[in-house]
């Protein structure tokens, strides 16, 4: 089994910038994909980004540019700074972590981007 714990959400501005984090514990392995799905209230969920074991990642053409995703793998924290923040980054954004072919969730955190 593999926890999930995130933090970091909230309200901030247009403009602004807000930075997630998931820490992982229990049971993790060094063969994974990691990342951040969003989901706003009428809206299909989105991959945000992702990245593998090895290092290699992956974003959406919506944050490109505005969001980089870096881990501590001593902490095994994976970190979503997420920068020049739109309205339309408002969502629900949950972590994951695939590894052994299961599938675990965060809690889940609102960002909440508004003037």
């Amino acid at each position: 089994q593999v926890q999930l714990v995130e933090s970091g959400g909230g309200l901030v501005q247009p403009g602004g910038s807000l930075r997630l984090s998931c820490a992982a514990s229990g049971n993790t392995f060094s063969i994974y994909v990691m990342g951040w799905y969003r989901q706003a209230p009428g809206n299909q969920r989105e991959l945000v980004a992702s990245v593998t074991g090895t290092g290699f990642k992956k974003y959406a053409d919506s944050v490109k540019g505005r969001f980089t995703l870096s881990q501590d793998n001593a902490k095994n924290t994976m970190y979503l700074q997420m920068n020049s923040l739109k309205p339309e980054d408002t969502a629900v954004y949950r972590c994951f972590r695939t590894q052994e072919q299961q599938d675990y969730w965060g809690q889940g955190t609102q960002v909440t981007v508004s003037s």
